[in-house]
């Protein structure tokens, strides 16, 4: 006997189980080979394609505006405005956009027609120059924390022309910033672009300082690492928690998890590799450069990651590279979840971002300032680099936290697969023993450091030893020639994180700088300054370094000791940002006014309560109508069969299940209702501040309590009976 409200996951689970691999076809040249480079930015109107379209004069300008970030002269912007609506239609585009980042997380854009016709006139293809420079999206249904009343809906969108143009599908796509019509940014890219323009002189003080030659351009480089899971569509149809939330809020453990250490770099599955292949390709053709692809720790978990790049083009292209595996998944009948913690029991996902700092001299070279060479104890610019990344981090801890704060990273951070929610730096063993000795002030000896490992068999060669171990417990670890920053989420949009990391190491680099002018300017000698700034900086960031486990219990103790901050929860976090001693660092410096910083932690509070608000909707319903009426069901009949054993004069040891699930189902029952009350009572706070502290402190731990109950109901309740997928379904069918 089966429970008809089950016939939907036993439907999912055979359309899951007899998936056919798409076939692909990547592109390839004359000769049959597939090349990458053949096809790398085909879609993307960069500045390869106008130096073969503009006019000499236009293009140089451009290459202005572009590599050196000098005013655009809106004389061109006609001039490029006809060269890309050419090249768009020739590539088969009727529309345009301005595609812009608001403080959703997500991306947005309006779509408009080439297409002009007046009065009866012949209809024309037509794109000027003041449609390329700004448009004017309806603002008011856009987050703006406050800086503006619904009411008020003027907005507009400016091209960014440091980011290439781009075509998706039909429509030319124009990266742009996204401000109110008093001015406030009201996008994630306008305070990264910002916060790139204050490293930039930053950097180029401390250069003055150091007596180097001044470079001809200075960046922060991002490469991000983005996880996420695969699951069949079926599955994601008949589960209304990852449809509506991107998590499951039920589900029990499965008997086979990651425990076994197999999934991950394991071979990776047909349907899967046809999908990463698919999305490489179409990411290759908008000019993201995708380099890797690998299983990650969780079954149904994997991993892409691409060079690094400019910051403000690895945000657009990390949004790029969401956008487009969501709709190559729904080719290949998955659906991507991007969640941090899409099942409870196994790792969730993360986003980390490889940050550091480049120059590129007036001969084309570039150099990147975390690169310690052979000799890192000799590399002064190297070391006062790296002091500058752990002064900011050190001073400005609270607010990186906060940057990468949500409702779904809350349940990644410190659970023993992402860092935990205090933020420390290593630097590895040989980094760590120099910048020891030079808080004591002792020589900077670098130490004997073996270059290679030889594995012992005569035909296997010798292994290049990097100067650091790696430290995945670190959420601020440095790997050779880059911070990596591992605490961000991995559904998140990269720009806050990203300003707030420029902002804080702008700040301390500007102050190191200074620090050395000052003390040259009384009577030391340049290298005498140099060495007691990092003295004096190594001794500051002391409580910050760690080299340990970031997992332990012990850690978390002497973390307090240190006086470093605490935040486990985002209202904690966004609470400390919204100090103001706390964020005056991003507002001294102009990346933001005061409003700007106030608004995106109103946003941010504002998205953490809806987050939850839904989840715990869609939590009681599904309990409601799903979950009760099964487990009901299952009930019933374990009741009569119970009846007709005794009827028949024979034993019913079903008996004791029969009990069991009525008492796991009465707990669910008593702790839905519990769960509701809860959030009523936290809904009757005044201000959002208080009611996401008592969300995430009494709301979150309620919905804890009704997963526990309906996990052990589904572990006795009958298959034939159970309606939602389960996750050995969902892990382990693809």
């Amino acid at each position: 006997m089966s429970y008809p409200g089950a016939d939907g996951r036993r439907e999912a689970l055979r359309a899951a189980g007899s998936r056919a691999v798409r076939e692909i076809d990547p592109p390839r040249d004359s000769r049959g080979r597939v090349s990458v480079s053949a096809e790398y930015g085909k879609n993307v109107f960069d500045l390869r394609q106008m130096r073969g379209r503009l006019p000499s004069g236009a293009y140089d300008k451009m290459r202005q505006v572009i590599e050196h970030r000098q005013k655009l002269d809106p004389a061109i912007a006609a001039v490029v405005a006809h060269a890309v609506k050419e090249w768009a239609i020739e590539n088969g585009a009727s529309h345009f956009c301005h595609w812009f980042q608001p403080l959703t997380g997500l991306t947005a854009e309006k779509h408009d027609a080439f297409l002009t016709t007046m009065f009866g006139s012949d209809p024309i293809d037509a794109f000027g120059g003041s449609q390329l420079i700004q448009s004017e999206p309806d603002a008011s249904s856009f987050p703006s924390g406050g800086m503006r009343s619904t009411f008020e809906a003027r907005g507009y969108t400016a091209w960014d022309p440091s980011s290439p143009m781009f075509l998706m599908g039909a429509t030319l796509c124009i990266p742009s910033a996204y401000l109110s019509w008093h001015g406030h940014a009201l996008d994630e890219k306008t305070g990264l672009l910002r916060s790139v323009d204050v490293l930039d002189k930053a950097v180029r003080r401390l250069i003055e300082v150091l007596g180097e030659s001044q470079p001809e351009r200075v960046t922060a480089t991002i490469g991000a690492e983005q996880e996420y899971f695969l699951v069949d569509r079926a599955f994601v149809t008949h589960r209304p928690d990852l449809l509506i939330t991107g998590r499951s809020l039920v589900g029990a453990a499965p008997p086979k998890g990651q425990q076994l250490e197999d999934h991950y770099f394991g071979a990776i599955p047909a349907r899967v590799n046809a999908f990463m292949i698919e999305f490489e390709h179409e990411s290759y053709q908008l000019g993201i450069p995708v380099k890797t692809r690998h299983n990650e720790v969780a079954p149904a978990q994997f991993e892409t990651a691409p060079i690094f790049e400019e910051a403000h083009l690895a945000a657009d292209h990390n949004q790029l590279t969401m956008e487009v595996m969501r709709r190559v998944a729904r080719k290949h009948d998955f659906d991507i979840l991007f969640h941090e913690k899409p099942f409870a029991g196994i790792n969730g996902s993360g986003k980390h971002l490889n940050w550091s700092i480049a120059v590129r001299g007036f001969d084309g070279k570039w150099d990147n300032l975390l690169e310690p060479g052979e000799t890192p104890e000799e590399n002064l610019r190297f070391l006062l680099v790296c002091s500058a990344a752990m002064l900011g981090v050190h001073r400005h801890a609270g607010a990186l936290r906060a940057a990468i704060s949500g409702a779904g990273n809350d349940h990644r951070l410190g659970a023993n697969e992402a860092p935990p929610a205090i933020i420390s730096a290593f630097l590895g063993t040989a980094l760590s023993s120099i910048f020891d000795r030079l808080a004591q002030g002792l020589p900077r000896e670098g130490g004997t450091r073996d270059k290679v490992i030889s594995l012992g068999v005569a035909h296997l060669p010798e292994v290049q030893k990097d100067p650091t171990d790696r430290n995945r417990t670190s959420p601020f670890a440095f790997t050779g020639n880059k911070f990596e920053f591992r605490a961000c989420g991995s559904s998140m949009a990269i720009s806050f994180p990203v300003t707030c990391l420029n902002a804080s190491a702008a700040e301390a680099l500007s102050d190191i700088a200074e620090d050395i002018a000052r003390r040259v300017k009384g009577g030391s000698t340049k290298d005498q300054a140099i060495l007691d700034v990092l003295q004096s900086v190594s001794r500051e960031t002391a409580p910050v370094r760690f080299e340990g486990d970031g997992y332990s219990k012990e850690w978390h103790d002497e973390a307090a000791r240190r006086g470093l901050p605490n935040l486990p929860k985002t209202a904690d976090a966004l609470a400390w940002l919204g100090e103001t001693k706390n964020h005056q660092f991003l507002v001294k410096s102009g990346i933001f006014t005061e409003e700007e910083v106030h608004a995106r932690v109103h946003v941010r509070v504002e998205r953490y309560l809806k987050d939850i608000d839904i989840e715990v909707s869609t939590l009681v319903r599904l309990v409601d109508q799903s979950i009760l009426p099964a487990v009901a069901e299952y009930l019933g009949a374990l009741s009569a069969s119970v009846v007709a054993s005794k009827s028949a004069g024979v034993e019913a040891p079903q008996v004791a299940r029969a009990h069991d699930v009525a008492r796991f189902l009465a707990e669910l029952d008593a702790a839905r209702d519990a769960l509701a009350q809860s959030r009523t009572a936290a809904g009757t706070e005044g201000d959002d501040q208080s009611k996401a502290r008592r969300y995430a402190y009494e709301v979150a731990p309620a919905m804890s309590r009704v997963r526990a109950a309906a996990d052990a109901l589904e572990q006795i309740c009958g298959d034939a009976y159970w309606p939602l997928p389960r996750y050995q379904e969902m892990l382990f069918v693809r």
